[in-house]
Order: structure tokens, then C-alpha cells, then sequence
């Protein structure tokens, strides 16, 4: 009989996800380096893949947004603290897929650096912000975290509410720099270089669509245009099999067009992304909790599915491409918003309204954003020693 495997490893809460933290010095020699030893050993702390999509046996929590593991190590970069790595772990398959960022748990990042010891304390102020420049290696993107810290330490309590999170806790200000694709046509936004596209998905039809890469790759759809009214919330989607086949369908073909796959059949090993939304012109509904969200009160409205399900709230990286795409006059996401130029809007989703803000423009014919920027926030649940069995 062997004993159990004893990691280092810290449970936190960022945005409305949670995710297992690791410092990579702290992982087995074989895990710190990317490979199969990492992946199995990160399907296995989050309990994956489980035919029952429970994760009884692991620290995952069966939903896209609690299935997520992180990997935080000194930056080596110039102007960078940390370099931040992100795993989303397949819930049911035995896969990890590192094509993308989260954003919610970017707003983690910070404060475990921090907390662990990777700012300088003469970075670290005793009372007010501390910067922390991250490096996302996922994507290679700079996302500028505003820690608050209070004698020292990090705050993480605070009146901060963020919907889709029951407890208020202290505010976390995110930048996500040149969030653009710089693999996009002259480094733009749109993969295709266009703010509308017609994509032809089989059984569904010729769908206009925007296509963005900034923040994590996205397709906005219409939701008039596939049956919806854009108020939908999570059963109304995910009890439906039929519409979830018919997202993936849209998502798969929208990863050809944008380039991300060659075919379609590829789509079943990139669930991470692209990510898929649908918008639609304000209107007022109920939010999952009850709340009465009033249309006066948003600019329009958002549902996005992430890993084939209905997104409780927003991914962090996806309010990034909705913020960006709003601020490209005459994409889907603008239209939706009442059109014209816009440097920020508030947008409505199945838990409440989220604020995020992009300055797009112009350069050498191709649109880019230079900055998103949204609030979070963040919270330590647990930290000690993850264990598992040896691989």
C-alpha cells in the first residue's frame, strides 16, 4: 500500500470561480513542466474525468466554473511579478485545456502572489494598493491586478458586491492590456477582419455573427436569431439538449472560420474556447437569485455558455470581449447596446449586471482595444496540502 501524494496547494474563490492554486516550485519535478505528468496530476486533484460529471473524488465542483486549476511562478519578463497559467480541467474527459485565460480568477492572482511572497515588500504598501503585474502565459497578455492591503496584508474582506456571489467582499481592479489577438489579421480584433460575418452552421442556418479575439476568443450570435429572447437563465439552456447541440454546432463552426481549428471534429478537445454568446437590447427579467434587474439599468443583455453549459453569471475573459466588441461600432454586441461609439456598458446576465469598460481604435485599417478594465473579487477559502493517490 502507497501513500497518498501531499501538495501544497491553496482553494480560492476569484470572480464568480473557484480554482485550486499551486506555486510551480511547490509541484512534483515531473508536474513542473508542461506534459501528460501535469495534466494527470491536475485531472486528479479536481477528480477527473468522471463519467458521473460529479467530481466526488477531487476538489472539482462539476461546473465549468469550478473545475479550474492554476499554476503562479516569479516572472523572469521585464515590468511582470508573476507569471499566471491556467488549466481548465474537462469535467468528463481526460483533458486539460490550456487555450485560453479565466478572468475571474485572474482577480486571485494578485493576492496570492502577494500572500506567497512574490512582490517585493517594498512594492507592498502597509495601507492602500498594491500593482501587480501579471504575465498571462496562456495567451501572453499583461493583466495589471489592484490589490487592496491593510497593515500589510491582504484585504480580502470588504462591501464589494459582485452578482453571482452571495457575500460581499473587498473590491480587486483588473486591467487586461492589449487584450486584442495579435495572431489576428494585422494584430486586430476580428479574426476575419470583419465586425459581422454570415456563418453557415448545418441545421441551423446562415446566422450573422461578430467574431472577436480580445479577452478570449467569442461568438455573439443574435438571440432573436436562434429562438431566444436573451433572458433566459441556466435551466431554461441547459435542460435542453437539443439547444446545447445546437450552440456546440455554432461554436465548432465559428473556431473554423476564426481559425482556431481545421475542423470541426476538432471542437471536442477545445472546449475552453471559443466561447459562445448570445445579446440582445436591454429588457427587464429576474436574475437567478429573484432580483429584479430593471432594463433601464443596462445596456443590453448577455448569455454566454462556457464548456457546453449555460454560464451562471459571465466569464471574466468573455465580459472582456463583450466590452470590447461594444465599443466597435456595428458589431452585435454594440447593436444590441443602442449602437454608436461607447467606452464602457453594463450588461445583464442570468445572476445580475456587470460593468466593464474598453477603449478600442483604429490602427493600420484594423480594429484594436488597448485596455479593458472590470472590477472583481476574490477570497482564500482554504489552504494547506491537496492529496492524491500516486500517479
Amino acid at each position: 500500500m502507497t501513500q497518498q501524494l501531499k501538495i501544497p496547494a491553496t482553494y480560492i474563490r476569484g470572480g464568480t470561480s473557484k480554482g485550486v492554486f499551486f506555486l510551480l516550485d511547490e509541484l512534483p519535478n515531473a508536474a513542473q513542466v508542461p506534459g501528460p505528468a501535469r495534466d494527470q496530476l491536475l485531472l486528479r486533484v479536481i477528480g477527473s474525468p468522471d463519467p458521473y460529471a460529479k467530481q466526488i473524488d477531487g476538489m472539482g465542483g462539476a461546473t465549468s466554473s469550478t473545475s479550474k486549476t492554476v499554476i503562479i511562478s516569479r516572472s523572469e519578463r521585464p515590468d511582470h511579478d508573476v507569471d499566471y497559467l491556467f488549466g481548465q480541467v474537462s469535467i468528463d474527459k481526460a483533458f486539460v485545456d490550456w487555450s485560453g485565460n479565466c478572468g475571474n480568477l485572474s482577480s486571485a492572482v494578485g493576492g496570492f502572489a502577494i500572500s506567497k511572497g512574490l512582490i517585493n515588500s517594498e512594492r507592498v504598501p502597509i495601507n492602500g494598493l498594491c500593482t501587480v503585474r501579471i504575465w498571462q502565459a496562456n495567451i501572453g497578455k499583461t493583466i495589471i491586478a489592484h490589490v487592496p492591503v491593510t497593515e500589510g496584508m491582504v484585504q480580502e474582506t470588504g462591501d464589494f458586491e459582485l452578482d453571482g456571489v452571495t457575500f460581499p467582499a473587498a473590491e480587486v481592479q483588473l486591467e487586461f492590456v492589449d487584450p486584442s489577438d495579435d495572431d489576428a489579421p494585422g494584430g486586430g480584433m476580428f479574426p476575419t477582419g470583419n465586425v459581422i460575418d454570415q456563418l453557415e452552421v448545418p441545421g441551423v442556418g446562415i446566422l450573422p455573427v461578430t467574431l472577436v479575439s480580445a479577452g478570449i476568443p467569442t461568438v455573439f450570435v443574435n438571440a432573436s436569431d436562434i429562438g431566444y429572447k436573451g433572458t433566459e437563465l441556466q435551466d431554461a439552456i441547459n435542460s435542453d439538449q437539443q439547444a446545447l447541440a445546437m450552440f456546440e454546432s455554432i461554436r465548432a463552426h465559428a473556431a473554423v472560420r476564426m481559425g482556431l481549428i481545421k475542423q470541426v471534429s476538432e471542437s471536442a478537445n477545445r472546449q475552453h474556447t471559443p466561447k459562445i454568446a448570445f445579446v440582445a437590447p436591454a429588457a427587464e427579467y429576474l436574475s437567478s437569485s429573484g432580483k429584479l434587474v430593471p432594463a433601464d439599468q443596462i445596456d443590453l443583455l448577455v448569455r454566454a455558455l462556457s464548456m457546453g453549459k449555460l454560464h451562471h453569471a459571465m466569464m471574466g475573459t468573455a465580459a472582456v470581449a463583450i466590452g470590447a466588441a461594444a465599443a466597435v461600432p456595428g458589431t452585435l454586441v454594440n447593436l444590441a447596446a443602442g449602437g454608436g461609439e461607447r467606452e464602457a456598458v453594463t450588461f445583464g446576465h442570468p445572476s445580475g449586471t456587470l460593468r466593464v469598460g474598453a477603449s478600442a481604435a483604429v490602427v493600420d485599417g484594423n480594429w484594436q482595444v488597448k485596455k479593458a478594465m472590470m472590477s472583481r473579487s476574490a477570497r482564500t477559502l482554504m489552504e494547506g496540502w491537496v492529496r492524491i493517490p500516486p500517479l
